[in-house]
């Protein structure tokens, strides 16, 4: 087996033509004539080696631009995030920040549970957490 670091633009090109991929949802990409396929596993294929050669994507992604190849990173996946917007509207969350989402945890302790809570807790969160020594402070 040859290291994918030794391949060149024109293995790539062949690949490409004979590369077929069913999956979604590839971070990086690489456009090879007027297809965009993923970086990663066309590398791979191009060199012959297994998908689990420890050729990371960024490491792809450097093999392809240094042979020219244009590359690209999708932040966003639309389907995913529109339908968590749905969902989260339909339900009435709508929570925006951390504060919020502690007070609408906190809302469901009842209140005789609140004088359980240590009144060290703040100063001493590490040993109630993980048993460490607590501090005088």
């Amino acid at each position: 087996m040859r290291s994918p670091k030794e391949l060149t633009r024109a293995e790539v090109v062949r690949a490409a033509n004979n590369f077929r991929w069913t999956r979604k949802g590839a971070k990086w990409t690489v456009i090879v004539g007027e297809r965009e396929l993923p970086a990663r596993p066309l590398v791979l294929e191009a060199a012959g080696v297994p998908p689990n050669d420890p050729t990371n994507s960024h490491q792809a992604v450097e093999i392809l631009r240094r042979l020219g190849f244009e590359t690209r990173y999708s932040t966003e996946q639309p389907e995913i995030r529109t339908n968590e917007r749905e969902e989260s509207e339909e339900t009435g969350d709508g929570l925006d920040s951390i504060l919020e989402i502690v007070s609408a945890a906190t809302k469901e302790v009842p209140e005789d549970e609140w004088g359980r809570v240590p009144d060290d807790l703040s100063i001493n969160v590490d040993h109630y957490l993980y048993g460490s020594k607590k501090t005088g402070k």
